[in-house]
């Protein structure tokens, strides 16, 4: 039912907001030139590899200068990509993924190879889903970028603190994963409803 409602639910909010991706991708496109998306390898279902896509919202190669964490005044970040950022617009390329089947609508955030092979024991039970555009975890942390800006260390506080969070979030969403609750994730989700464990 859930692999259904994924296939059928991003088929057609592609068929709408096409205009949007249009409009978007050639904003991108004449504001800081190609590539348009933005490809990472993230791990799937299973331990599966595939490439999240995104609109780009930072510099060319930004992945290869700086942090890998990114905070709200992250100077990588291009003034059109404040804007997408702010409003999650960057993250509609991602219908494409849930398409595909590489991730679902709900369900944990897919991390980069590096962060996903320090799961270990209970919490490899994440791994056994596919990966979602939102979540219990994604609602907590809706506002990361400002939370890991207002610390001394991002980087630190990211690995120590929000990181082995959402993995607890993960681990009981797998646990207790429901359509129901799914479907109140995706509202709170629309609807900008903050979470409450």
């Amino acid at each position: 039912m859930k692999r259904l409602f994924d296939f059928t639910i991003s088929l057609l909010g592609l068929v709408v907001i096409s205009p949007v991706l249009i409009i978007t991708a050639l904003l991108v496109k004449i504001t800081s030139g190609s590539p348009v998306f933005y490809k990472q390898a993230r791990v799937g279902l299973n331990g599966r590899i595939f490439q999240l896509l995104k609109f780009r919202t930072m510099i060319v190669n930004a992945d290869k200068t700086g942090s890998s964490v990114t905070t709200r005044h992250d100077p990588r970040i291009t003034p059109l990509g404040k804007f997408l950022r702010r409003f999650k617009l960057d993250e509609l390329p991602q219908l494409i993924n849930v398409l595909k089947g590489d991730m679902s609508f709900v369900g944990p955030r897919p991390d980069v190879p590096g962060f996903a092979d320090k799961l270990q024991g209970e919490d490899r039970i994440i791994l056994t889903v596919r990966p979602g555009i939102t979540g219990p975890a994604t609602l907590k942390y809706r506002n990361e970028e400002a939370l890991l800006a207002s610390q001394a260390d991002p980087d630190k506080y990211n690995a120590e603190v929000i990181y082995p969070d959402k993995v607890r979030l993960n681990r009981e969403y797998v646990k207790n994963q429901s359509f129901l609750g799914d479907m109140k994730y995706l509202l709170m989700t629309v609807f900008g409803r903050p979470f409450h464990e």
